[in-house]
């Protein structure tokens, strides 16, 4: 559990840099959409190369590919949402303001998928507690935004 939870800060590290590296390779280039392709396939490249030197990649079987449910294959729409936010939204609204309604956002909608158990994840109830939190995450970003 402590790896999962390094990796889950080294990626919340991550998702700050980001925005900054993809609305500059757009601002250098002056083509977002080619700077959006570029990222996803410098990802590509190096979800192929750790999956080769980890030994961690793979073919599906046939089995494995009907077992999926529909709406899991579509992650990588937003994937692409998230860096085309990144590309155009982040350079306007700042680094502080981009990730906090991005992290406040999701943490809100995580709770909605949390409480009804939707796209795989275990019920966890809406709990007065969690909607609290969530709630001050949204005047928190309000601040760093405002100020």
């Amino acid at each position: 559990m402590l790896f999962l939870y390094g990796l889950t800060i080294l990626a919340g590290i991550a998702n700050a840099i980001q925005p900054g590296q993809n609305a500059t390779l757009s601002k250098s280039l002056g083509l977002p959409v080619t700077a959006g392709l570029i990222t996803l396939l410098v990802s590509t490249a190096a979800l192929l190369v750790g999956g080769l030197a980890l030994g961690k990649l793979e073919i599906p079987t046939g089995q494995q590919l009907t077992t999926v449910p529909w709406w899991a294959w579509f992650g990588g729409f937003f994937s692409v949402l998230l860096i085309l936010a990144q590309l155009y939204a982040s350079p306007a609204i700042g680094a502080a303001s981009f990730l906090g309604i991005i992290v406040t956002v999701g943490v809100a909608f995580s709770i909605v998928l949390d409480h009804y158990g939707w796209v795989g994840f275990a019920v966890h109830p809406a709990s007065l507690w969690r909607i609290l939190g969530a709630v001050l995450m949204v005047a928190g970003v309000a601040m760093v935004a405002l100020f």
